[in-house]
C-alpha cells in the first residue's frame, strides 16, 4: 500500500462512526436516492452476484439487497472500521463483508454480474488500475456502475456551492465527526476530480462499452455506468 492509500484508509477509519450521518447532512438526504439509482442501473437479477467495492458502511449493498432480495452481495472495503459499522446494521447478515483493496481485488476473473461503488474514484491516485480490476472481475455482459462527486459546473449557483463545500462542510464535519481535516479533504477532492466526461473516457479506455452518465444535485454528483463486452452467460450457482 502506498502513502496515499494509507492516508485515505486512516482518514476513513477515523470518521467511520459518523460517516453515514455526515453523508445525509452534506447531501440534504439526497444520497439515498442516488444510491437507489446506482442499483437500478446495475440491472441485477435474483440469484446474481454483486461486488460493492469501497462499500464503506454498505449503503449500496443494503439497497441492492432491498431491491433484489435473492441477490448475492459481496461488500468489500480496505477500511476495517467502516466494515465494522456496516456489519452492525440491521440486515447485515445477508451480506458477505470482506476486506479488499480496489487496486488488487482478491476475486477470479469473470466472477460478478455487476460491480458498484460510491465515492471511490476521487480518492484514488490510479483510476485506470482500479477500473482494470473491476472490469477483470466482471462477467462478460456485466455492468460497472459508480457514483461520485464532480467538479463544479459553471452556473449562477457556483459561488454558493463553493461556499457549501469549502466552509459549511468542514465546519459541519468538525462539529459532527470531530475531524475537520477529513471534511476539508473531501471538498478538495471534489474540486480536483475528473469531469464526468473525463471519467467516462477512462471507463471506455478500460474496455467498457455503452458508457453513460447522469448528473445530480446541480451537477455536483454523477453516476456513471458501462458494460463489459461479451455475451452474458450467468452461472448463478458459482460463488466468488
Amino acid at each position: 500500500m502506498n502513502d496515499h492509500s494509507a492516508a485515505i484508509q486512516a482518514m476513513f477509519g477515523r470518521i467511520a462512526g459518523r460517516y453515514d450521518l455526515m453523508n445525509r447532512l452534506m447531501t440534504f438526504n439526497r444520497d439515498r436516492s442516488w444510491r437507489r439509482f446506482v442499483v437500478r442501473q446495475a440491472q441485477l437479477s435474483p440469484g446474481g452476484w454483486l461486488l460493492d467495492i469501497a462499500t464503506g458502511t454498505g449503503d449500496i449493498a443494503f439497497e441492492a439487497r432491498r431491491q433484489v432480495p435473492d441477490l448475492h452481495v459481496v461488500a468489500a472495503d480496505f477500511t476495517l472500521p467502516m466494515l465494522r459499522v456496516g456489519q452492525g446494521r440491521n440486515g447485515a447478515g445477508g451480506i458477505a463483508w470482506q476486506a479488499a483493496d480496489t487496486l488488487r481485488l482478491p476475486y477470479a476473473d469473470n466472477t460478478f454480474d455487476a460491480v458498484t461503488s460510491g465515492y471511490l474514484f476521487r480518492n484514488l491516485d490510479n483510476i485506470p488500475a482500479a477500473l482494470a480490476e473491476q472490469v477483470r472481475v466482471l462477467k462478460p455482459g456485466g455492468r460497472l456502475v459508480t457514483l461520485d462527486t464532480t467538479p463544479l459546473p459553471r452556473s449562477l449557483l457556483r459561488p454558493f456551492i463553493q461556499l457549501h463545500l469549502k466552509i459549511v462542510i468542514p465546519l459541519l464535519g468538525r462539529i459532527v465527526s470531530g475531524d475537520g481535516s477529513a471534511y476539508r479533504y473531501l471538498p478538495e477532492s471534489t474540486l480536483g476530480f475528473k469531469t464526468p466526461g473525463e471519467l467516462a473516457d477512462l471507463m471506455r479506455a478500460a474496455g467498457l462499452i455503452e458508457v453513460t452518465y447522469r448528473r445530480f444535485m446541480f451537477g455536483t454528483m454523477a453516476a456513471h455506468w458501462g458494460i463489459k463486452p461479451g455475451n452474458t452467460a450467468p452461472e448463478l450457482s458459482a460463488a466468488p
